[in-house]
C-alpha cells in the first residue's frame, strides 16, 4: 500500500469503528497517527517534568556562579591589597598607642593641675580656683572636667590658653568666660580680667589606672 491508498483509506474510515481493545486491527494510517501522538504526549511529560526541573535548576546554579564570581573579586581585591591594609593597621595602632599615651592616669592627675597651675603662674596670671568636677563617663573614654578661675590682663590670659594647649597631656578648654576686673594689675598695666573657663582631660576607659 502506497501513501495515496493510505490517505485514501484514512479518509474513508470513521473513528467510531475503532476497536479500542484490539488496537492491531486499526489501519496503518491510524496506527501512524497514533504512535505519532503518544510520542510527542511522552516527550511533553519528558520536559514538564524533567527538562523544565533542570531548566530551573541550571538557572539557580548560573545565578550562584554570578554571585560566587562577584564573592571571589571582591575577596581578590582584598588579598591583593592584604600588605597595604596590614601597613595601615600598623599605622592605626601606633597612633592609638600614641594618643593613650597622652591622656593620664589616675595618679597622674594631680601632677597635671599643678601644671595647669605653672603655666598659669609663669603667664603672670592670679590663680584663683583649679579644681576637679565629677567625672564623666562615655563610651569609650572617661571624661574628668577641671574649673579654672584666673585673673589676669589679656595677653596673660591668651598666653595661658596656648601654654595649656602646648601640655603634653591632652587637655581640652571650653565654655569660656570673660569679665572685667581690677585696673593696673596686669603684666601690661592694662586692666584685669576675671577669666572663668572649663578645662577638660580624659582616660580610656578599658584601661585601669596605674
Amino acid at each position: 500500500m502506497n501513501l495515496s491508498e493510505a490517505l485514501e483509506n484514512l479518509k474513508s474510515f470513521d473513528l467510531n469503528d475503532l476497536d479500542m481493545r484490539n488496537a492491531g486491527s486499526w489501519p496503518g494510517a491510524v496506527k501512524g497517527i497514533s504512535f505519532l501522538i503518544v510520542i510527542v504526549a511522552v516527550l511533553s511529560l519528558v520536559y514538564y517534568f524533567d527538562i523544565n526541573d533542570l531548566q530551573i535548576e541550571l538557572d539557580r546554579v548560573t545565578e550562584e556562579e554570578s554571585a560566587l564570581k562577584d564573592q571571589y573579586k571582591v575577596k581578590a581585591e582584598k588579598v591583593a591589597n592584604l600588605e597595604e591594609y596590614k601597613l595601615q593597621m600598623v599605622e592605626m595602632e601606633q597612633t592609638f598607642g600614641a594618643l593613650l599615651k597622652q591622656l593620664p592616669s589616675d595618679t597622674e592627675v594631680p601632677g597635671l593641675l599643678e601644671d595647669i597651675s605653672s603655666v598659669g603662674s609663669l603667664s603672670g596670671l592670679e590663680i584663683q580656683t583649679i579644681s576637679l568636677r565629677p567625672e564623666v563617663s562615655r563610651e569609650f573614654y572617661v571624661e574628668l572636667p577641671i574649673q579654672v578661675e584666673v585673673a589676669g590682663g589679656y595677653h596673660d590670659l591668651a598666653s595661658f590658653v596656648s601654654g595649656v594647649a602646648g601640655l603634653p597631656r591632652i587637655v581640652t578648654l571650653h565654655d569660656l568666660s570673660i569679665t572685667a576686673g581690677r585696673p593696673g594689675e596686669g603684666s601690661s598695666g592694662a586692666e584685669k580680667l576675671a577669666m572663668d573657663i572649663s578645662a577638660a582631660t580624659y582616660r580610656y576607659s578599658g584601661e585601669k589606672a596605674k
